[in-house]
């Protein structure tokens, strides 16, 4: 296979609470059928499926415009299916896209773009599709209707540095509520100074960490690969960004579940799901569940100004 293969790993997540509501057989049954189904679409726009791996599917395309083709009807087609199925049995599509040179051997598929799909399948959230730079450039016009937003620089397991990732919303709804940005919780918010470029520091349990503005971006989440991981099944594997950018601290929820603010003394809490907000003193942000829970995991912020 040449340098232009484009991999696409998609993954069924909840496999584990379909098992428990409709017993092994059928949980079996349904996982299967679904993994068929994904590849069907798949060689319906040229790809070829190199091998499921039990809940999950890696396919091949010769380009990645028809990839992406074949990753928006599953899930757009999946989405529609999953509202006539029960909450508990409900099976959602996570999907990772890369491009890049490719090795055969034995029938199984060898690389970095292998990797990378895999990667960005397990960092996404459920219904959600991620694709590297190549694939985005790749696509040129044909990205058509679809809204392609990057969703910054983000580690990945196996690299030096980071890669800029980006989220293909597939859903019109969708790309209309992750593009509305939070309002201001108040005008004397909206007027206090950013510290002049200390960073910040976070802290969760008996963990605390200062990051300075040239350690920035960072993430948070459930992955080891995080630079402030929060262990927690209601936190993603890759949950928010913290970034400075344009003289402010920058906030960005890219979670499955949302992220919430609350800034020290005040009693407003603002809700974020994939959008952003200025983070300014200190405060509080809970992962993945209100501030109501109070078992929710919640991470102190201290924006620190230069020599604190």
């Amino acid at each position: 296979m040449d340098s232009s293969t484009t991999v696409v790993f998609a993954d069924l997540s909840g496999s584990t609470a379909v098992y428990e509501t409709l017993g092994n057989a059928r949980a079996a049954e349904t996982i299967t059928g679904l993994t068929h189904w994904i590849g069907r679409v798949c060689e319906a726009h040229g790809g070829r499926v190199v091998k499921t791996l039990g809940d999950g599917v890696l396919a091949v395309f010769p380009d990645s415009p028809p990839a992406v083709t074949a990753v928006v009807e599953l899930q757009r087609s999946h989405t529609q299916r999953l509202a006539e199925w029960p909450d508990q049995a409900r099976l959602r599509l996570r999907i990772g896209i890369a491009a890049g040179e490719v090795i055969e051997v034995g029938g199984d598929c060898f690389g970095d773009a292998v990797n990378v799909a895999s990667r960005l399948s397990d960092l996404s959230g459920p219904e959600e599709i991620w694709a590297t730079r190549t694939v985005v450039a790749q696509l040129g016009g044909a990205g058509g209707e679809l809204q392609i937003r990057s969703l910054g620089q983000i580690p990945l397991r196996g690299r030096s540095q980071p890669s800029e990732i980006f989220q293909i919303d597939w859903d019109a709804d969708a790309q209309s509520r992750h593009l509305t940005r939070p309002a201001l919780l108040s005008q004397d918010l909206a007027r206090r100074r950013q510290p002049a470029g200390g960073g910040i520091r976070l802290a969760w349990l008996d963990k605390q960490t200062r990051f300075r503005v040239a350690d920035l971006p960072v993430h948070l989440g459930r992955s080891d690969e995080t630079e402030f991981a929060v262990q927690d099944p209601r936190v993603s594997r890759l949950h928010a960004r913290i970034e400075w950018r344009n003289g402010s601290m920058v906030l960005t929820d890219v979670s499955s579940y949302g992220t919430w603010v609350r800034f020290a003394g005040g009693a407003a809490e603002l809700v974020l799901r994939r959008e952003e907000c200025i983070l300014v003193g200190s405060g509080e942000l809970a992962l993945g569940a209100s501030f109501e829970d109070f078992t929710v995991p919640t991470v102190q912020f201290e924006v620190l100004s230069t020599g604190q």
